[in-house]
């Protein structure tokens, strides 16, 4: 590149280098792919995933198909890509090819859709995703002293129960998508007609300190939610949500509004979806930036009470 490129030719150069990626996202994603894949879905999702990979920090890890599961017993649908953290909780646990990831390693969970967005599939979807709940099962060595998670407390929790940030994927324009709304934090969509891709955050006008909220302190369930959680996770909500909380004072409101990049073409004002979404998504991770510390006791815990008990059939290792 000449060196004689001013700064401001540069910034227009990388705006219309992203417009050109998204027009090629779009393209491969509405392409009618041959048998080369197993599935159209399979081919769309490593689309998607290639996306991703280019937004989010090489601290996090994407991975297809996986599962993910709490220490509580609980185990989510699959789910089509999850963005997840090894660098504080790098468990996977592997069985052949099926992969199980702790929730508390878990930050963006996506699901993907083509042309059908079947309403009660998707939120049966998310159902298994909120059921799971993180452990604060959990000791670590911060900068000056260690930390338990279960002894008596004498600073305030910054975190009380983590959820993944909820994304869905899917070929359909967006304002007719847009029922899901209440299920997912960002909606990206590509629309036929436009051959654009189209971005909704939910509650983009919130300060961060309500995101904080929503994504570290996850203790707000509805009333159907509630009733189905088992009697351990209750009592842990109603005992969480006693725990003091840091309080970061009066927030900036509409920041994740305020870091939409738009760009004029052709004379006309539009969103660089791309380079807004790296901006937007990137602050949200931001937020669960200190994950939640690992919580080994919890899982150790739970493979040792399923593990120690003999098989059906089976008593005191001698089969019936």
């Amino acid at each position: 590149m000449s060196e004689s490129v001013t700064y401001e030719e540069l910034i227009r150069m990388l705006g219309d280098n992203y417009r050109k990626i998204e027009s090629s996202i779009v393209n491969q994603i509405l392409l009618n792919v041959d048998n080369h894949y197993p599935t159209v879905g399979s081919y769309r999702e490593n689309v998607w995933k290639s996306l991703f990979e280019m937004v989010v920090p090489k601290k996090y890890c994407i991975e297809q198909g996986v599962f993910i599961i709490d220490s509580y017993g609980n185990k989510s649908a699959e789910v089509d890509l999850v963005i997840f953290d090894e660098m504080y909780t790098p468990y996977i646990f592997n069985y052949g090819e099926i992969k199980f990831i702790p929730i508390e390693a878990v930050a963006a969970v996506i699901q993907g859709k083509s042309h059908s967005v079947e309403y009660k599939d998707v939120e049966n979807w998310r159902k298994t995703i909120r059921k799971l709940f993180t452990s604060l099962d959990s000791v670590a060595r911060m900068t000056t002293y260690m930390v338990d998670n279960k002894a008596p407390r004498t600073v305030p929790a910054t975190q009380t129960a983590t959820r993944p940030i909820m994304i869905l994927c899917a070929i359909k324009p967006i304002n007719s998508i847009l029922k899901l709304q209440k299920d997912f934090d960002i909606i990206l969509s590509v629309d036929e007609t436009s051959k654009k891709l189209c971005k909704y955050i939910r509650g983009e006008e919130k300060s961060l300190e309500e995101w904080n909220n929503a994504l570290n302190h996850a203790l707000e369930y509805t009333e159907s939610e509630y009733e189905e959680m088992v009697k351990e996770i209750k009592e842990e909500i109603e005992t969480r949500k006693q725990i003091k909380k840091f309080k970061s004072g009066n927030q900036r409101q509409q920041i994740l509004q305020s870091l939409k990049v738009m760009q004029v073409t052709d004379g006309k004002e539009e969103e660089n979806v791309l380079l807004s979404l790296i901006f937007q998504l990137n602050q949200l991770l931001m937020i669960l930036n200190n994950p939640m510390l690992f919580p080994h006791h919890a899982y150790a815990e739970r493979f040792s009470t399923i593990l120690g008990k003999p098989e059906k059939g089976e008593t005191n290792g001698q089969q019936k």
